[in-house]
């Protein structure tokens, strides 16, 4: 309104911003008269619906501003049609905010330089106010698409996240079930064991059984929670490392595999947990292929590193005389399993099967 109040005061005194068609000896009536207020100020009021009506809004201050110094109003709104409207719709209401100015210039007999004046301002505030729109227009769509791209990034690595809590927890099972498996068998082929060898034999299964089941009710609570970041780091289980290699290579031996095993690291206590678990993850599914692969064979387990060497974990065993020609589901899966850990934390895989014997070799880099 003040804006409009200081178009009013400066059109009394014989400057005009935007071209009047209309004057009032064209148009009868008090209010149309440049010295009154009551039109100008009607149209300011106008303002409150322009989110809403955003181009009848402009439309009619534009008209106005034709008749009457209301341009700033009209700027206002012509402000909203650029910011909010469709490009379309942004184009014609642009195309009848100029119209005015060549048809202005049209009924001129001579052209003074007020008229010229008048006809370049107008055109100036009409493409300002809508070019201002259409800036406003693209920072807002930016900042929309990058709102946009920030979720989907952030979507993606939570789903990386949950693949990752959904493979350490396949190892997890995986180790779970064939010491299940193992233990059952025993039963199966020793009918006559003694009341003491099936009570710890059925404990063990019990065991296992419960904390299989456990693992498996986690994986699935992970991948049901909804994606937000609180709740999927709020449900990540504690992750193993070298330091719980001997109670798994112990829970083997329970499970009556033969285990030998060579271990010479040097301050290995510097070494980062990613590569601790990657190396932890692999001696488990390389003793899990194990007992599942060549049942009664020994296993022969050799971690050797320096910070300077990296890590090298070699996992051999003797292959079963009589080898099934079928393999069982999900043959050669801890594998691909294991080379995938391998190539994330940038160390080499290679498995090899020579003169009936089975070898898994694993280098690593040292991480600190």
């Amino acid at each position: 309104m003040i804006l409009t109040a200081g178009t009013v005061a400066a059109s009394n005194r014989g400057l005009s911003f935007y071209p009047r068609l209309f004057t009032s000896t064209h148009v009868p009536g008090a209010l149309f008269e440049a010295r009154g207020l009551v039109v100008p100020l009607a149209g300011c009021l106008l303002l409150w619906g322009r989110r809403r009506w955003p181009v009848p809004v402009a439309l009619v201050l534009v008209a106005m501003s034709t008749v009457v110094p209301a341009i700033p109003a009209a700027a206002i709104a012509l402000f909203t049609v650029a910011a909010l409207c469709p490009i379309a719709n942004t184009r014609w209401v642009t195309g009848a905010s100029l119209l005015p100015i060549p048809l202005f210039l049209a009924t001129r007999w001579s052209i003074q330089s007020a008229d010229a004046a008048s006809a370049v301002t107008g055109a100036l505030l009409v493409g300002g106010a809508v070019g201002w729109g259409l800036f406003v227009r693209t920072l807002r769509e930016r900042a929309m698409r990058a709102e946009s791209e920030s979720a989907l990034r952030a979507e993606q690595a939570r789903q990386r996240e949950r693949e990752a809590i959904a493979r350490e927890m396949h190892d997890v099972l995986a180790h779970r079930l064939s010491l299940l498996s193992v233990h059952a068998g025993a039963l199966e082929f020793h009918p006559h064991a003694s009341p003491d060898q099936v009570r710890e034999a059925a404990t063990v299964i019990r065991d296992s059984a419960s904390r299989a089941l456990e693992d498996l009710q986690h994986v699935l609570g992970v991948l049901r929670t909804p994606l937000d970041a609180g709740s999927a780091a709020g449900t990540e289980p504690p992750q193993p490392t070298l330091r719980d290699l001997t109670p798994l290579i112990e829970e083997n031996r329970q499970a009556g595999m033969s285990v030998e095993i060579e271990i010479d690291l040097t301050d290995a206590d510097s070494l980062d947990d990613f590569t601790s678990r990657t190396v932890y993850r692999i001696a488990q599914e390389a003793l899990t292929n194990a007992r599942k692969h060549a049942p009664g064979e020994a296993v022969h387990l050799a971690l050797t590193g320096t910070p300077r060497d990296g890590l090298t974990l070699e996992v051999s065993n003797d292959l079963p005389t009589a080898t099934p020609t079928a393999l069982p589901p999900g043959a050669r899966q801890g594998l691909i399993g294991m080379s995938e850990r391998v190539a994330l934390a940038g160390g080499t895989f290679e498995h090899s099967r020579n003169n009936h014997r089975h070898r898994v070799l694993a280098w690593l880099p040292w991480t600190t």
